[in-house]
């Protein structure tokens, strides 16, 4: 069991929630002890900006570039590690309805009796835009469930038809099949990348976790659980 005392304490976006747990034993095998709060990045970036503060950030790009500007990143720490695109779940065993070009994609959301997307992470809010763009935003909301969390968890249980994530946010939950990704005409991609806290106690340490972010035992981590390794510097 790790002890706190000594565990390095990440703050990390959802979307490494996966790879961060198939992971554990190659970083403890390192020494690199880690206790991970997760959430989406809208969600973190306030408590950070409050004054709560880690060893490593695991964030998106734009909020690791942010926090960089701010001071509360060491200047050159960032690496980028992965991208994700978002992609739609329905129950185990449901029909599984064409997205494959936008004209279908707007179908099955219409055709949809229920439909689940996050409120504050990247997909949620990227997929009300497209609800918007498409001209379908009303019809949408009057039968979708919005809230923070991994929305994908309602469409294994049956409360909703379909749920709108990243990937590797689906693949956290048993139970549902993972269609595929938007049409590449609507999808967004997000980039996750890490930073070593300001305030850090430990952060040569610090780096040492992110630098094993990008090792080939992650990277393989990181496509079985729907990402798209990068793996650089930012």
């Amino acid at each position: 069991m790790t002890d706190p005392r000594f565990a390095l304490r990440v703050l990390s976006t959802l979307g490494l929630r996966g790879v961060m747990t198939e992971i554990t034993p190659v970083l403890t095998r390192r020494g690199l002890d880690f206790a991970a709060s997760y959430g989406a990045s809208n969600i973190l970036m306030p408590r950070i900006a409050a004054g709560e503060t880690a060893d490593v950030a695991i964030l998106t790009d734009g909020a690791i570039e942010d926090l960089t500007e701010r001071g509360a990143i060491i200047a050159g720490s960032r690496r980028d590690l992965a991208r994700s695109a978002i992609g739609i779940a329905v129950r185990a065993g449901a029909a599984r309805p064409n997205i494959r070009t936008v004209a279908a994609f707007k179908e099955a959301v219409l055709a949809t009796r229920s439909i689940a997307f996050s409120r504050s992470g990247a997909s949620g809010l990227h997929f009300a835009e497209l609800m918007d763009q498409l001209g379908i935003a009303p019809e949408v909301m009057r039968k979708a469930r919005v809230f923070d969390g991994v929305v994908g968890e309602l469409a294994a249980t049956g409360d909703v038809e379909m749920a709108v994530q990243q990937v590797s946010e689906l693949k956290l939950v048993d139970g549902i099949d993972i269609i595929g990704a938007l049409p590449d005409e609507l999808q967004k991609l997000t980039v996750f990348s890490a930073g070593v806290f300001g305030r850090s106690a430990r952060p040569a340490a610090a780096g040492l976790l992110i630098a094993a972010l990008t090792s080939p035992e992650a990277m393989g981590a990181m496509r079985r659980q729907g990402l798209e390794p990068v793996g650089r510097l930012g």
